[in-house]
């Protein structure tokens, strides 16, 4: 692949070839990610590879049974990691001060740079990757299911395998939309039409829209993709979990 070429042209694969990721091949992309930035070369992530019908079946439900966790080849779950770090320094005559929320906050920047840097691994040896944003909403299903213990927490689920599908391009949003020179300038009403006008105007946008009863694509994602009610609930489930897990 063209370096060049891939930065624009990646797409999130969710339909998968029955091909095998080798073992040796997943464990290069690992430690090659491991490579990306960290909280104080803390490296404060780990990572739980699933693979089988059993094992993906019972984490299924745990991301509303989106159809590419059965379909892939492998499901990696990137947790933020606290407790090896612990662990590692009660074994050294040093007493742990990590449970809080600005250590949960670093360990969480650490799993994301991570997870990302291994999909871009991922995808420029051939692979197709889908981030589920379903995990912190049922981190605790999650937790329950991989047996992550105190200070371990779920934060970013990726389905790996090689492509069954060539994706269409989803669109992004101008890049005069999200830069700002010196300090950040607040939007007119302008240019909110501007910056979302072609997003807008996709026919998959306006299928959504029919589909769903409404008259804006915004409405689409406040009242029925990501609505206030489903927000406060799993809000409150991962504060609890959170808590739960020691934080």
């Amino acid at each position: 692949m063209n370096i060049n070429d891939y930065w624009t042209g990646r797409r999130t694969v969710r339909r998968y070839s029955e091909r095998e990721v080798t073992d040796e091949l997943l464990n290069r992309m690992l430690e090659e990610a491991a490579h990306a930035p960290t909280t104080g070369n803390m490296q404060l992530y780990s990572v739980i590879v699933t693979r089988g019908e059993e094992a993906k079946q019972a984490l299924a439900p745990a991301h509303f049974n989106q159809p590419q966790v059965m379909g892939c080849d492998v499901v990696l779950t990137f947790c933020a990691d606290f407790n090896r770090f612990s662990r590692w320094c009660e074994n050294r005559d040093a007493e742990p001060c990590y449970d809080n929320l600005q250590s949960l906050v670093a360990a969480v920047l650490d799993t994301a740079f991570f997870a990302q840097q291994f999909n871009t691994i991922a995808e420029l040896n051939g692979l197709g990757c889908c981030m589920l944003g379903t995990t912190t909403y049922n981190a605790d299903k999650i937790a329950e299911v991989l047996k992550l213990p105190k200070l371990v927490v779920p934060v970013i689920t990726l389905t790996v395998g090689y492509p069954a599908e060539d994706p269409c391009d989803a669109g992004r949003l101008p890049v005069e939309s999200f830069i700002h020179q010196g300090r950040y300038h607040d939007y007119a009403s302008d240019d909110i039409d501007r910056f979302y006008a072609e997003k807008e105007a996709r026919s998959d946008s306006r299928q959504f829209v029919v589909e769903n009863g409404k008259t804006t694509l915004a409405q689409v994602f406040t009242d029925v993709r990501y609505p206030r009610s489903n927000n406060e609930l799993f809000s409150e489930k991962f504060a609890q979990f959170l808590r739960q897990a020691g934080f």
